[in-house]
């Protein structure tokens, strides 16, 4: 195991412990798809103090975790996570910012990369997750993203637009294995498919995957590192040649 994922590993159990013993809620930062999958991984042993994950907005890839539960504790305590919005000063000659442009200003601040959520972007303007502690400092000093001069605020409560769109769409596939599936969405081959997986890039309800004959079930959630995301939807039909036609909804 590496030394940075010995290190994580380490700060799971100490923030467990915490909970547990101080009878307290602690939280982690923002933790990436392979870092959430090696707290999947020791998740059993720290079931005693209470886990939740949540990054903010339903689907989100990026995720705190917190120990601890109301009914040990007695009490609640949210995650301390905001969003803040960054919108054009005036949007007639405001850009078409990616996300690249938004996390880039942002890190450009001097912050971490785990201090951020998921950014989302609807027309002109960018909304991102992050850490409490860190929300006010945005605020004050992020005022231009590329030539594009922005006024950012922390909003109030969640909006249903932090929902990342979905496309519905249907591909035929000989069977509900995991790596024709993403061969299909991804319009690349079999052999293409099968190096995802040997390069640990897919995650299935954010834990990796390297089983590339692992069958997809309804409501998996499926990550692909470098092309995208996509929930598995079931099976529609089968054709008359024992196609199956299956359905999925693409995040854009």
């Amino acid at each position: 195991m590496e030394k940075e994922d010995l290190l994580l590993q380490k700060r799971f159990v100490e923030l467990a412990n915490r909970s547990f013993v101080q009878n307290m809620f602690t939280f982690t930062e923002f933790l990436s798809l392979p870092e959430l999958d090696l707290f999947y991984k020791n998740e059993p042993q720290l079931r005693y103090a209470g886990v939740t994950v949540f990054g903010g907005t339903e689907g989100a890839d990026r995720k705190v975790i917190r120990f601890g539960n109301k009914e040990e504790l007695g009490y609640e305590e949210t995650f301390p996570i905001v969003c803040i919005s960054m919108e054009p000063v005036l949007e007639k000659f405001g850009e078409n910012l990616n996300h690249r442009d938004y996390l880039g200003a942002l890190m450009n601040l001097g912050i971490e990369r785990e201090n951020l959520g998921d950014i989302f972007i609807k027309g002109k303007t960018g909304y991102v997750f992050c850490l409490e502690r860190i929300a006010d400092y945005i605020v004050e000093n992020l005022t231009q993203i590329r030539h594009t001069h922005v006024k950012t605020k922390i909003l109030e409560k969640q909006e249903d637009f932090f929902q990342k769109e979905l496309e519905e769409m249907a591909v035929l596939s000989a069977s509900e294995r995991i790596d024709g599936i993403v061969s299909k969405v991804y319009n690349m081959s079999r052999n293409q498919s099968l190096e995802l997986f040997r390069g640990k890039k897919v995650y299935v309800n954010s834990r990796l995957n390297e089983n590339n004959s692992y069958i997809l079930k309804k409501g998996d959630i499926i990550s692909v590192r470098g092309y995208g995301k996509f929930i598995y939807q079931g099976v529609g039909y089968e054709t008359k040649k024992g196609k199956l036609s299956v359905k999925l909804s693409i995040y854009k």
